[in-house]
C-alpha cells in the first residue's frame, strides 16, 4: 500500500524568496562542507535563515535602492 503524504503549499513574497534563496545556498555550502548531520539539521537551517536575514539587513543599510532615491 502506498503511503500518502500531505502536500505543502507556500506563496512567498519576493523579499521572502530572496532570503530563502540565500539561506538555501548557505545551507548547501554547510552540507558540502560536512557540517550538517541528522542531529543538527534543524539547527543549521535556522542558522542559515538567520544569517541570510542579517545579510539582507546589512545590504539594506549599505545600499540605497532606486525607489529610495528622490
Amino acid at each position: 500500500m502506498e503511503k500518502k503524504t500531505k502536500k505543502f503549499y507556500a506563496s512567498l513574497q519576493p523579499s521572502e524568496m530572496a532570503i530563502f534563496n540565500a539561506a538555501a545556498k548557505i545551507y548547501a555550502s554547510y552540507i558540502v562542507a560536512g557540517q550538517v548531520t541528522d542531529s543538527n539539521e534543524d539547527e543549521m537551517m535556522i542558522r542559515c535563515i538567520r544569517r541570510s536575514i542579517r545579510m539582507a539587513a546589512a545590504v539594506d543599510q549599505c545600499v540605497q535602492s532606486d525607489s529610495e532615491v528622490e
